[in-house]
């Protein structure tokens, strides 16, 4: 499986992809939105993880620009992972084209149960 998480801070990058690394999947990582966009370009990626909050585009932004394609591309799951814990968050969310939202800090299980549910609706291919 092949995971690109944009996040701006390297330590939760880190965390992320030690958590992804046990299950045997591999990730990419943008450290904002921009670049997070040009690697959607270059490459095909099973789930995106995106982060909200970061300097320049922002999360929600970055998934509209995904959202918008006109090739396949514009289907890849996303799934937000956010520290902001409004109560209307995870509806705009979804509103604006998220699959799923977990809240930082990531924990383990609640990564793979929205990998799960993904998978479940047949929107990701399943880990190694």
């Amino acid at each position: 499986m092949n995971i690109l998480f944009v996040e701006d801070d390297a330590m939760n990058r880190r965390v992320v992809r030690d958590m992804l690394t046990v299950a045997g999947a591999s990730m990419d990582e943008a450290e904002n939105a921009e670049t997070g966009l040009r690697m959607i370009d270059q490459r095909d990626y099973d789930i995106v993880l995106m982060d909200l909050r970061m300097p320049g585009m922002d999360g929600l932004t970055a998934i509209r620009h995904v959202r918008a394609r006109t090739d396949a591309k514009a289907t890849v799951p996303i799934i937000v992972v956010t520290a902001d814990t409004a109560l209307d968050i995870c509806r705009d969310c979804i509103d604006q084209g998220a699959d799923e939202v977990i809240l930082k800090p990531v924990a383990m299980n609640k990564l793979f149960d929205a990998i799960g549910r993904l998978i479940a609706r047949g929107g990701a291919v399943m880990l190694n």
